[in-house]
């Protein structure tokens, strides 16, 4: 193979899909070495023309919608509300990735038919044609179409360059058709300046900051001539250590990184007093080992080798239904969820209870609104981060519970497509079963059916004395 071939697939009127997923799924696997690699680049070029074949529908799908909504009634500037997550929900993806692949289909299939060509005959992949939309998301129409005219007789060849050849291809570009508004878009990145927070392996995490360089090199600066002195008075951690070390100090004040906030780590109550191997649940984080926690619970943490500051420690008692291993708390009557039931609903649910969404909680949600007779209670609240939220107010869109062995979410969109989202299971609860599996389960003789434990939620605050509760 030359590299350049396109997929030579040829679907008659009769065959969907997916009858081509079973039929690529049942053909024999290749007999020699080189018929390995020959058809994994064919499958990676259809793998390529069936994301423009998505890129074509969600325009045509956003298309629709959008008309439907105006026949409905729905104002101007809201017509496109929900489309973004509808097509996320298809692909088994994020709201907020949702959004960014409609936008790189809406700029591919109106604007930029040269990559989209490349893109469907296995030139590019997918991540390589959003790249060349991304560089070029500043400039009009226009000088879009203008870029993607130029870019053309170079997509053949992009298959043989780095990610960031195809960039800088791209982004030069763009510059050459408009100069200003390249330079307008680094004043407006400066705008997007954020902190996240990701998990990484053996209970790290990675804490990014999207900065303006002057401030970042500024900062990176400042924390390494801090390192450089420590180790000159002696200290012998490394001097990346020291660099982090001297971030969190200066972040929280405190040398362990610990000044008055809340931290809530659940575990099992065999886990915390037991010396059971079964694993805590830190809120912002996720699965950590019951050894670290049980460290972490105790008033002589230590780091880097030195003793830490004492630390108050609370135990909360969350006691789990017995045949299910659902959080069982109260209700309340009133409009908004109070501080009590806030926190019991963040820490079942602990990120956004959207499907495939995995963000931060910053809503806590009426599943049933309040105005049609919701109640505010743990069975009808439902942590979502604020875009879910906003997507699920959206005409067409309903939620609602439904019955489960720990708590169960219904979303269904306008479309009339139904997506399930259930509570992540707390430490010592077993994987809840599908929804149609729920009818058997009710039917299960009581000698099988397994008791959990309660639930311990442990939180601590900075101060000068240590007790256990």
């Amino acid at each position: 193979m030359d590299g350049k071939q396109g997929p030579n697939v040829a679907l008659t009127a009769g065959v969907t899909v997916a009858d081509l997923a079973r039929i690529v799924a049942a053909l024999p696997a290749p007999a020699t070495a080189a018929g390995l690699i020959d058809e994994t680049r064919e499958l990676e070029d259809l793998k390529s023309a069936l994301a423009a074949r998505q890129a074509r529908h969600a325009v045509d799908f956003d298309l629709r919608r959008r008309r439907e909504q105006a026949l409905a009634g729905v104002p101007a500037e809201q017509l496109g509300a929900g489309v973004g997550a509808q097509i996320a929900l298809a692909r088994r993806e994020s709201p907020a990735k949702g959004g960014r692949l409609l936008g790189l289909a809406k700029a591919l299939v109106t604007e930029m038919p040269h990559t989209l060509a490349a893109l469907e005959t296995g030139q590019l992949n997918e991540w390589r044609a959003t790249l060349l939309v991304r560089e070029t998301a500043c400039l009009t129409a226009t000088d879009r179409a203008a870029v993607d005219e130029e870019l053309a007789p170079d997509a053949g060849t992009f298959s043989g360059a780095g990610d960031r050849a195809v960039v800088a291809a791209a982004r030069a570009a763009a510059y050459r058709r408009d100069p200003r508004s390249a330079t307008q878009r680094a004043a407006h990145a400066a705008a997007e300046r954020h902190v996240s927070l990701r998990p990484a392996p053996d209970t790290m995490c990675y804490l990014t900051a999207l900065l303006p360089v002057a401030a970042g090199v500024a900062i990176h600066a400042v924390l390494t001539r801090a390192a450089d002195a420590l180790r000159s008075d002696g200290d012998t951690r490394p001097r990346g250590q020291l660099m982090a070390d001297t971030l969190v100090e200066r972040t929280t004040g405190k040398a362990g990184g610990v000044s008055g906030i809340e931290i809530q780590l659940v575990m099992t109550d065999r886990t915390l007093f037991q010396g059971d191997s079964e694993p805590a649940r830190l809120p912002g984080y996720g699965i950590v080992p019951a050894g670290w926690a049980r460290t972490l619970a105790g008033p002589d943490l230590e780091q880097n080798g030195n003793r830490n500051e004492a630390m108050r420690v609370w135990l909360r008692r969350l006691y789990t239904a017995p045949a299910t291993g659902e959080l069982v708390a109260m209700d309340s009557r009133a409009r908004l969820f109070p501080p009590g039931l806030r926190r019991f609903v963040q820490t079942r649910d602990h990120t956004c209870r959207t499907p495939y969404c995995d963000a931060p909680i910053r809503h806590l949600d009426h599943i049933v609104p309040w105005h049609n007779g919701g109640t505010t209670s743990r069975n009808n609240g439902a942590g979502l981060c604020e875009a879910c939220n906003h997507t699920k107010e959206t005409p067409g869109w309903n939620a609602q519970t439904r019955p489960g062995s720990r708590h169960t979410l219904q979303l269904t969109t306008p479309t009339g497509h139904s997506y399930y989202s259930t509570a992540p299971p707390l430490p010592g609860t077993g994987v809840a079963p599908r929804p149609q599996l729920r009818s058997w389960l009710r039917h299960r003789p009581p000698s099988k059916q397994r008791v959990p434990p309660s639930r311990l939620s442990t939180r601590w605050r900075h101060s000068g004395t240590c007790r256990r509760g």
